[in-house]
């Protein structure tokens, strides 16, 4: 599995020790929403993304939201966790400061990272925390799943870090997507070129 090197970043839990963990009763769900976990169970195993757990503390499940194309996207309900978990205060950008950082530029260029989340792994000692039950049994991440309370802000710490010398230049990021912005056509090219 490839992604983040573990000694650059990775994401930790922080669970409050005093909170009991939760097992969630698990949900049915019909035909065609178990063929959708079912192949999403699979495509996440085959890149190790999950992984079969035993004797789980915590136990969440999966819920299924419709996409835009009539498909399913599955999201584990860590809610139970979350509430054990206390809040990452690192900043987030705030949205209308960087859309009014754009005034009066000629050129913009946007990145979107492929996965970005799951690019960070999950501590070893929280992993079976993340657990969650299925038909085809129970799994945790080995990755930071979408979903978790402090998952932004890792994942905005680490650009932060792998950027800091291009952000506030002409670069500006936030979570998952990079963007540059300039007035002039130069340092465009600049940008570009560091990908």
């Amino acid at each position: 599995m490839g992604g983040i090197n573990p000694k650059v970043m990775v994401h930790r839990l922080n669970v409050n020790p005093s909170m009991r963990p939760v097992k969630q009763k698990k949900r049915t769900f019909g035909n065609e929403r178990s063929r959708a976990i079912k192949e999403e169970v699979g495509k996440l195993l085959k890149i190790n993304y999950i992984r079969p757990v035993q004797y789980p503390e915590w136990l969440a499940n999966v819920v299924l939201v419709p996409k835009a194309n009539g498909k399913w996207r599955m999201c584990v309900d860590f809610t139970d966790l979350n509430k054990a978990c206390p809040k990452d205060s690192y900043p987030l950008p705030r949205i209308d400061a960087l859309i009014d950082s754009t005034s009066g530029c000629e050129l913009m260029s946007f990145l979107d990272a492929f996965q970005g989340y799951n690019q960070i792994r999950l501590a070893d000692e929280d992993q079976e925390k993340t657990s969650f039950v299925t038909d085809q049994g129970t799994f945790c991440y080995n990755v930071m799943p979408f979903g978790l309370k402090n998952a932004g802000a890792t994942y905005q710490r680490l650009v932060n870090n792998m950027f800091r010398e291009q952000i506030g230049k002409t670069w500006k990021c936030t979570l998952t997507t990079c963007w540059s912005r300039v007035r002039e056509r130069g340092p465009h090219s600049r940008f570009t070129s560091l990908l």
